[in-house]
């Protein structure tokens, strides 16, 4: 086909700022190979942004500050939505998917607590709201969960899906630094915002965690019932004492099936050294996935970032493209992955899910601690696996305990009795620990 008889395919950009402009420059840059794939032309007809220099957008159209005008220009067939935040983002998203546009949203936030009132808009209009970029930037993640294993029951999946807190565990284990002091660093890197809250409190997380966890099992989307914990608690002394245990302290979301119900949760957590897992360091993110076919698979990469994210907000462009390039109205592959899917499977609170557990008490160094201690995990019915108790340098010192398996409630009610004995002079630090049995090793 030549140049002159391809077809057009043309895009309307909503919020140009890192991500939206790192889609621009891809469009462009890789615009000859993109045309070559596709068989069309990809053009960028409109961009709206709140900040708009004139040489953000030079060649397009039509540009302003506006995102209406670019949902309601009859002349662009696909809309991507990178303003981030829910206002205007929602009805933004929202009016171009009853205005039978497809849209493409990196919004990560925006899928996990309002999608399943925009892909309920989606269906209706017979149009695509694709949003392979909202989770783990440049890695295909959606893509893997939705198609490449659909085929598998999933068991569980665990990520390291937020940069930002993968850094700052690396930093501190490195240098051995305190949180504040690797925070401060990520700052000035760029890497964490002036206000990390989202990052290192687990919420970023959370939002791509609900939004895997729903393709995994077919659930609604449910952020509100993802327990969220951050990695502000963790100290140098957490870190050398997983490490002495045989563990590295990554901050991960996992969702698991079990016979009760369905895990969701972010948290601190210690993972075996010999897993890869426990080996992607820096910004970098990684999941693991376990199908009842597959076994195990691990995808890792750039979790952020201009091009990374940009690559996943072109790739569902062109997924796009081809369905209206073959004349196919309705989305071939539904949303989240599923025709029917599981209303009745219930989210577990944190308090019903089971898990190994490292705990860090600080005692006063007194003959007969550890024995009480000891009784009162063994009136709970929770078993010590190991037990790090050095030698004092002031009157207090650490008991360190790894547990085998136990019902978080159950271990709550042993941690309150613990704290309540006299000689425990401070609140016990809990780390859950995942050995991931059938994970992939190193």
């Amino acid at each position: 086909m030549s140049a002159k008889l391809k077809k057009s395919i043309r895009i309307g950009i909503c919020g140009l700022g890192t991500v939206g402009g790192g889609t621009l420059a891809l469009l462009r840059e890789n615009k000859d190979e993109i045309s070559r794939r596709l068989g069309a032309d990809l053009d960028v007809v409109h961009v709206a942004s709140r900040s708009l220099e004139a040489s953000d957008a030079a060649g397009v159209a039509r540009t302003g500050t506006d995102p209406f005008a670019v949902i309601n220009d009859p002349n662009v067939d696909i809309v991507v939505e990178t303003m981030g935040g829910f206002d205007p983002a929602f009805e933004v998203v929202k009016q171009a998917l009853a205005n039978g546009k497809h849209v493409v949203t990196a919004n990560k936030a925006l899928i996990a607590e309002r999608g399943n009132e925009l892909f309920a808009v989606a269906e209706m209009h017979n149009v695509a709201l694709a949003y392979e970029s909202s989770v783990a930037g440049g890695i295909p993640i959606i893509k893997a969960l939705r198609e490449g294993l659909a085929a598998n029951r999933i068991e569980w999946l665990a990520g390291i899906i937020n940069g930002t807190g993968n850094f700052i565990l690396t930093e501190m284990a490195m240098r051995r630094c305190e949180f504040h002091q690797v925070l401060r660093q990520a700052q000035e890197l760029g890497y964490a915002e002036a206000d990390p809250t989202f990052d290192v409190e687990g919420i970023d997380a959370a939002h791509k965690l609900t939004i895997m966890a729903s393709i995994a099992f077919g659930i609604p989307l449910q952020f509100s019932r993802t327990y969220t914990e951050g990695i502000s608690q963790i100290t140098p002394d957490d870190i050398s004492y997983a490490k002495e245990l045989g563990y590295r302290i990554k901050h991960l979301g996992i969702a698991r099936r079990t016979p009760k119900g369905i895990e969701l949760r972010v948290h601190p957590t210690l993972i075996p050294r010999k897993q890869l897992l426990a080996n992607v360091n820096g910004v970098g993110n990684a999941i693991l996935v376990r199908g009842n076919a597959v076994g195990s698979t691990l995808y890792s990469g750039p979790g952020a970032g201009v091009s990374a994210t940009g690559s996943a907000v072109v790739a569902d462009i062109m997924d796009i493209a081809r369905q209206m390039l073959a004349g196919i109205k309705r989305p071939l592959i539904p949303a989240l992955g599923y025709v029917e899917m599981h209303d009745n499977i219930e989210v577990l609170d944190i308090e019903s899910i089971e898990s190994e557990y490292y705990l860090r008490i600080p005692v006063i160094d007194k003959v007969g601690v550890m024995a009480r201690i000891s009784n009162v995990m063994l009136e709970h019915d929770i078993s010590i696996d190991a037990v790090i108790q050095k030698e004092a340098v002031s009157a207090s010192v650490p008991i360190v305990i790894l547990t085998h398996l136990a019902e978080e409630r159950q271990l709550n009610k042993a941690l309150r009795a613990i704290e309540a004995l006299p000689d425990v002079i401070g609140p016990i630090n809990r780390i859950r620990v995942e050995p991931f049995n059938g994970g992939v090793g190193a």
